[in-house]
């Protein structure tokens, strides 16, 4: 019996984490073009999209994404000097991160497409 509830609350879990999935991936590759300015936009939209992707890492896992989580830590990787030092992104720091966040989108369309041949 618990096992059932368990499984079920899983469900959801994966269910409202792919409904969610490619929105944050699209407003992340958005966000990249304002990243690098110098007035204080740059901060939030390397903020939000660093949160964004760290619970993409984060939950990815645990509800049967794993290589849709790795492709997020490789994304969030891309940011995280930036994040800590409270900045905008280098230009070379913008090239990788959309380069890490094509990968995320491919990755993540292969396991979402999956999932929903499985009827998950």
């Amino acid at each position: 019996m618990y096992a059932d509830r368990f499984e079920v609350c899983i469900a959801r879990v994966r269910h409202r984490f792919a409904t969610s999935l490619e929105s944050k991936i699209r407003t992340a590759m958005a966000a990249t073009d304002h990243m690098t300015r110098d007035d204080g936009g740059a901060v939030q939209y390397v903020t939000n999209s660093y949160r964004n992707l760290h619970s993409i890492f984060g939950v990815g896992a645990s509800v049967g994404f794993a290589a849709t989580g790795d492709a997020a830590r490789d994304a969030e990787a891309a940011l995280i000097q930036a994040y800590e030092e409270k900045r905008g992104l280098t230009e070379d720091e913008v090239l990788s991160l959309k380069s890490a966040l094509a990968k995320l989108q491919d990755i993540a369309g292969t396991e979402l497409r999956s999932m929903y041949q499985r009827g998950g």
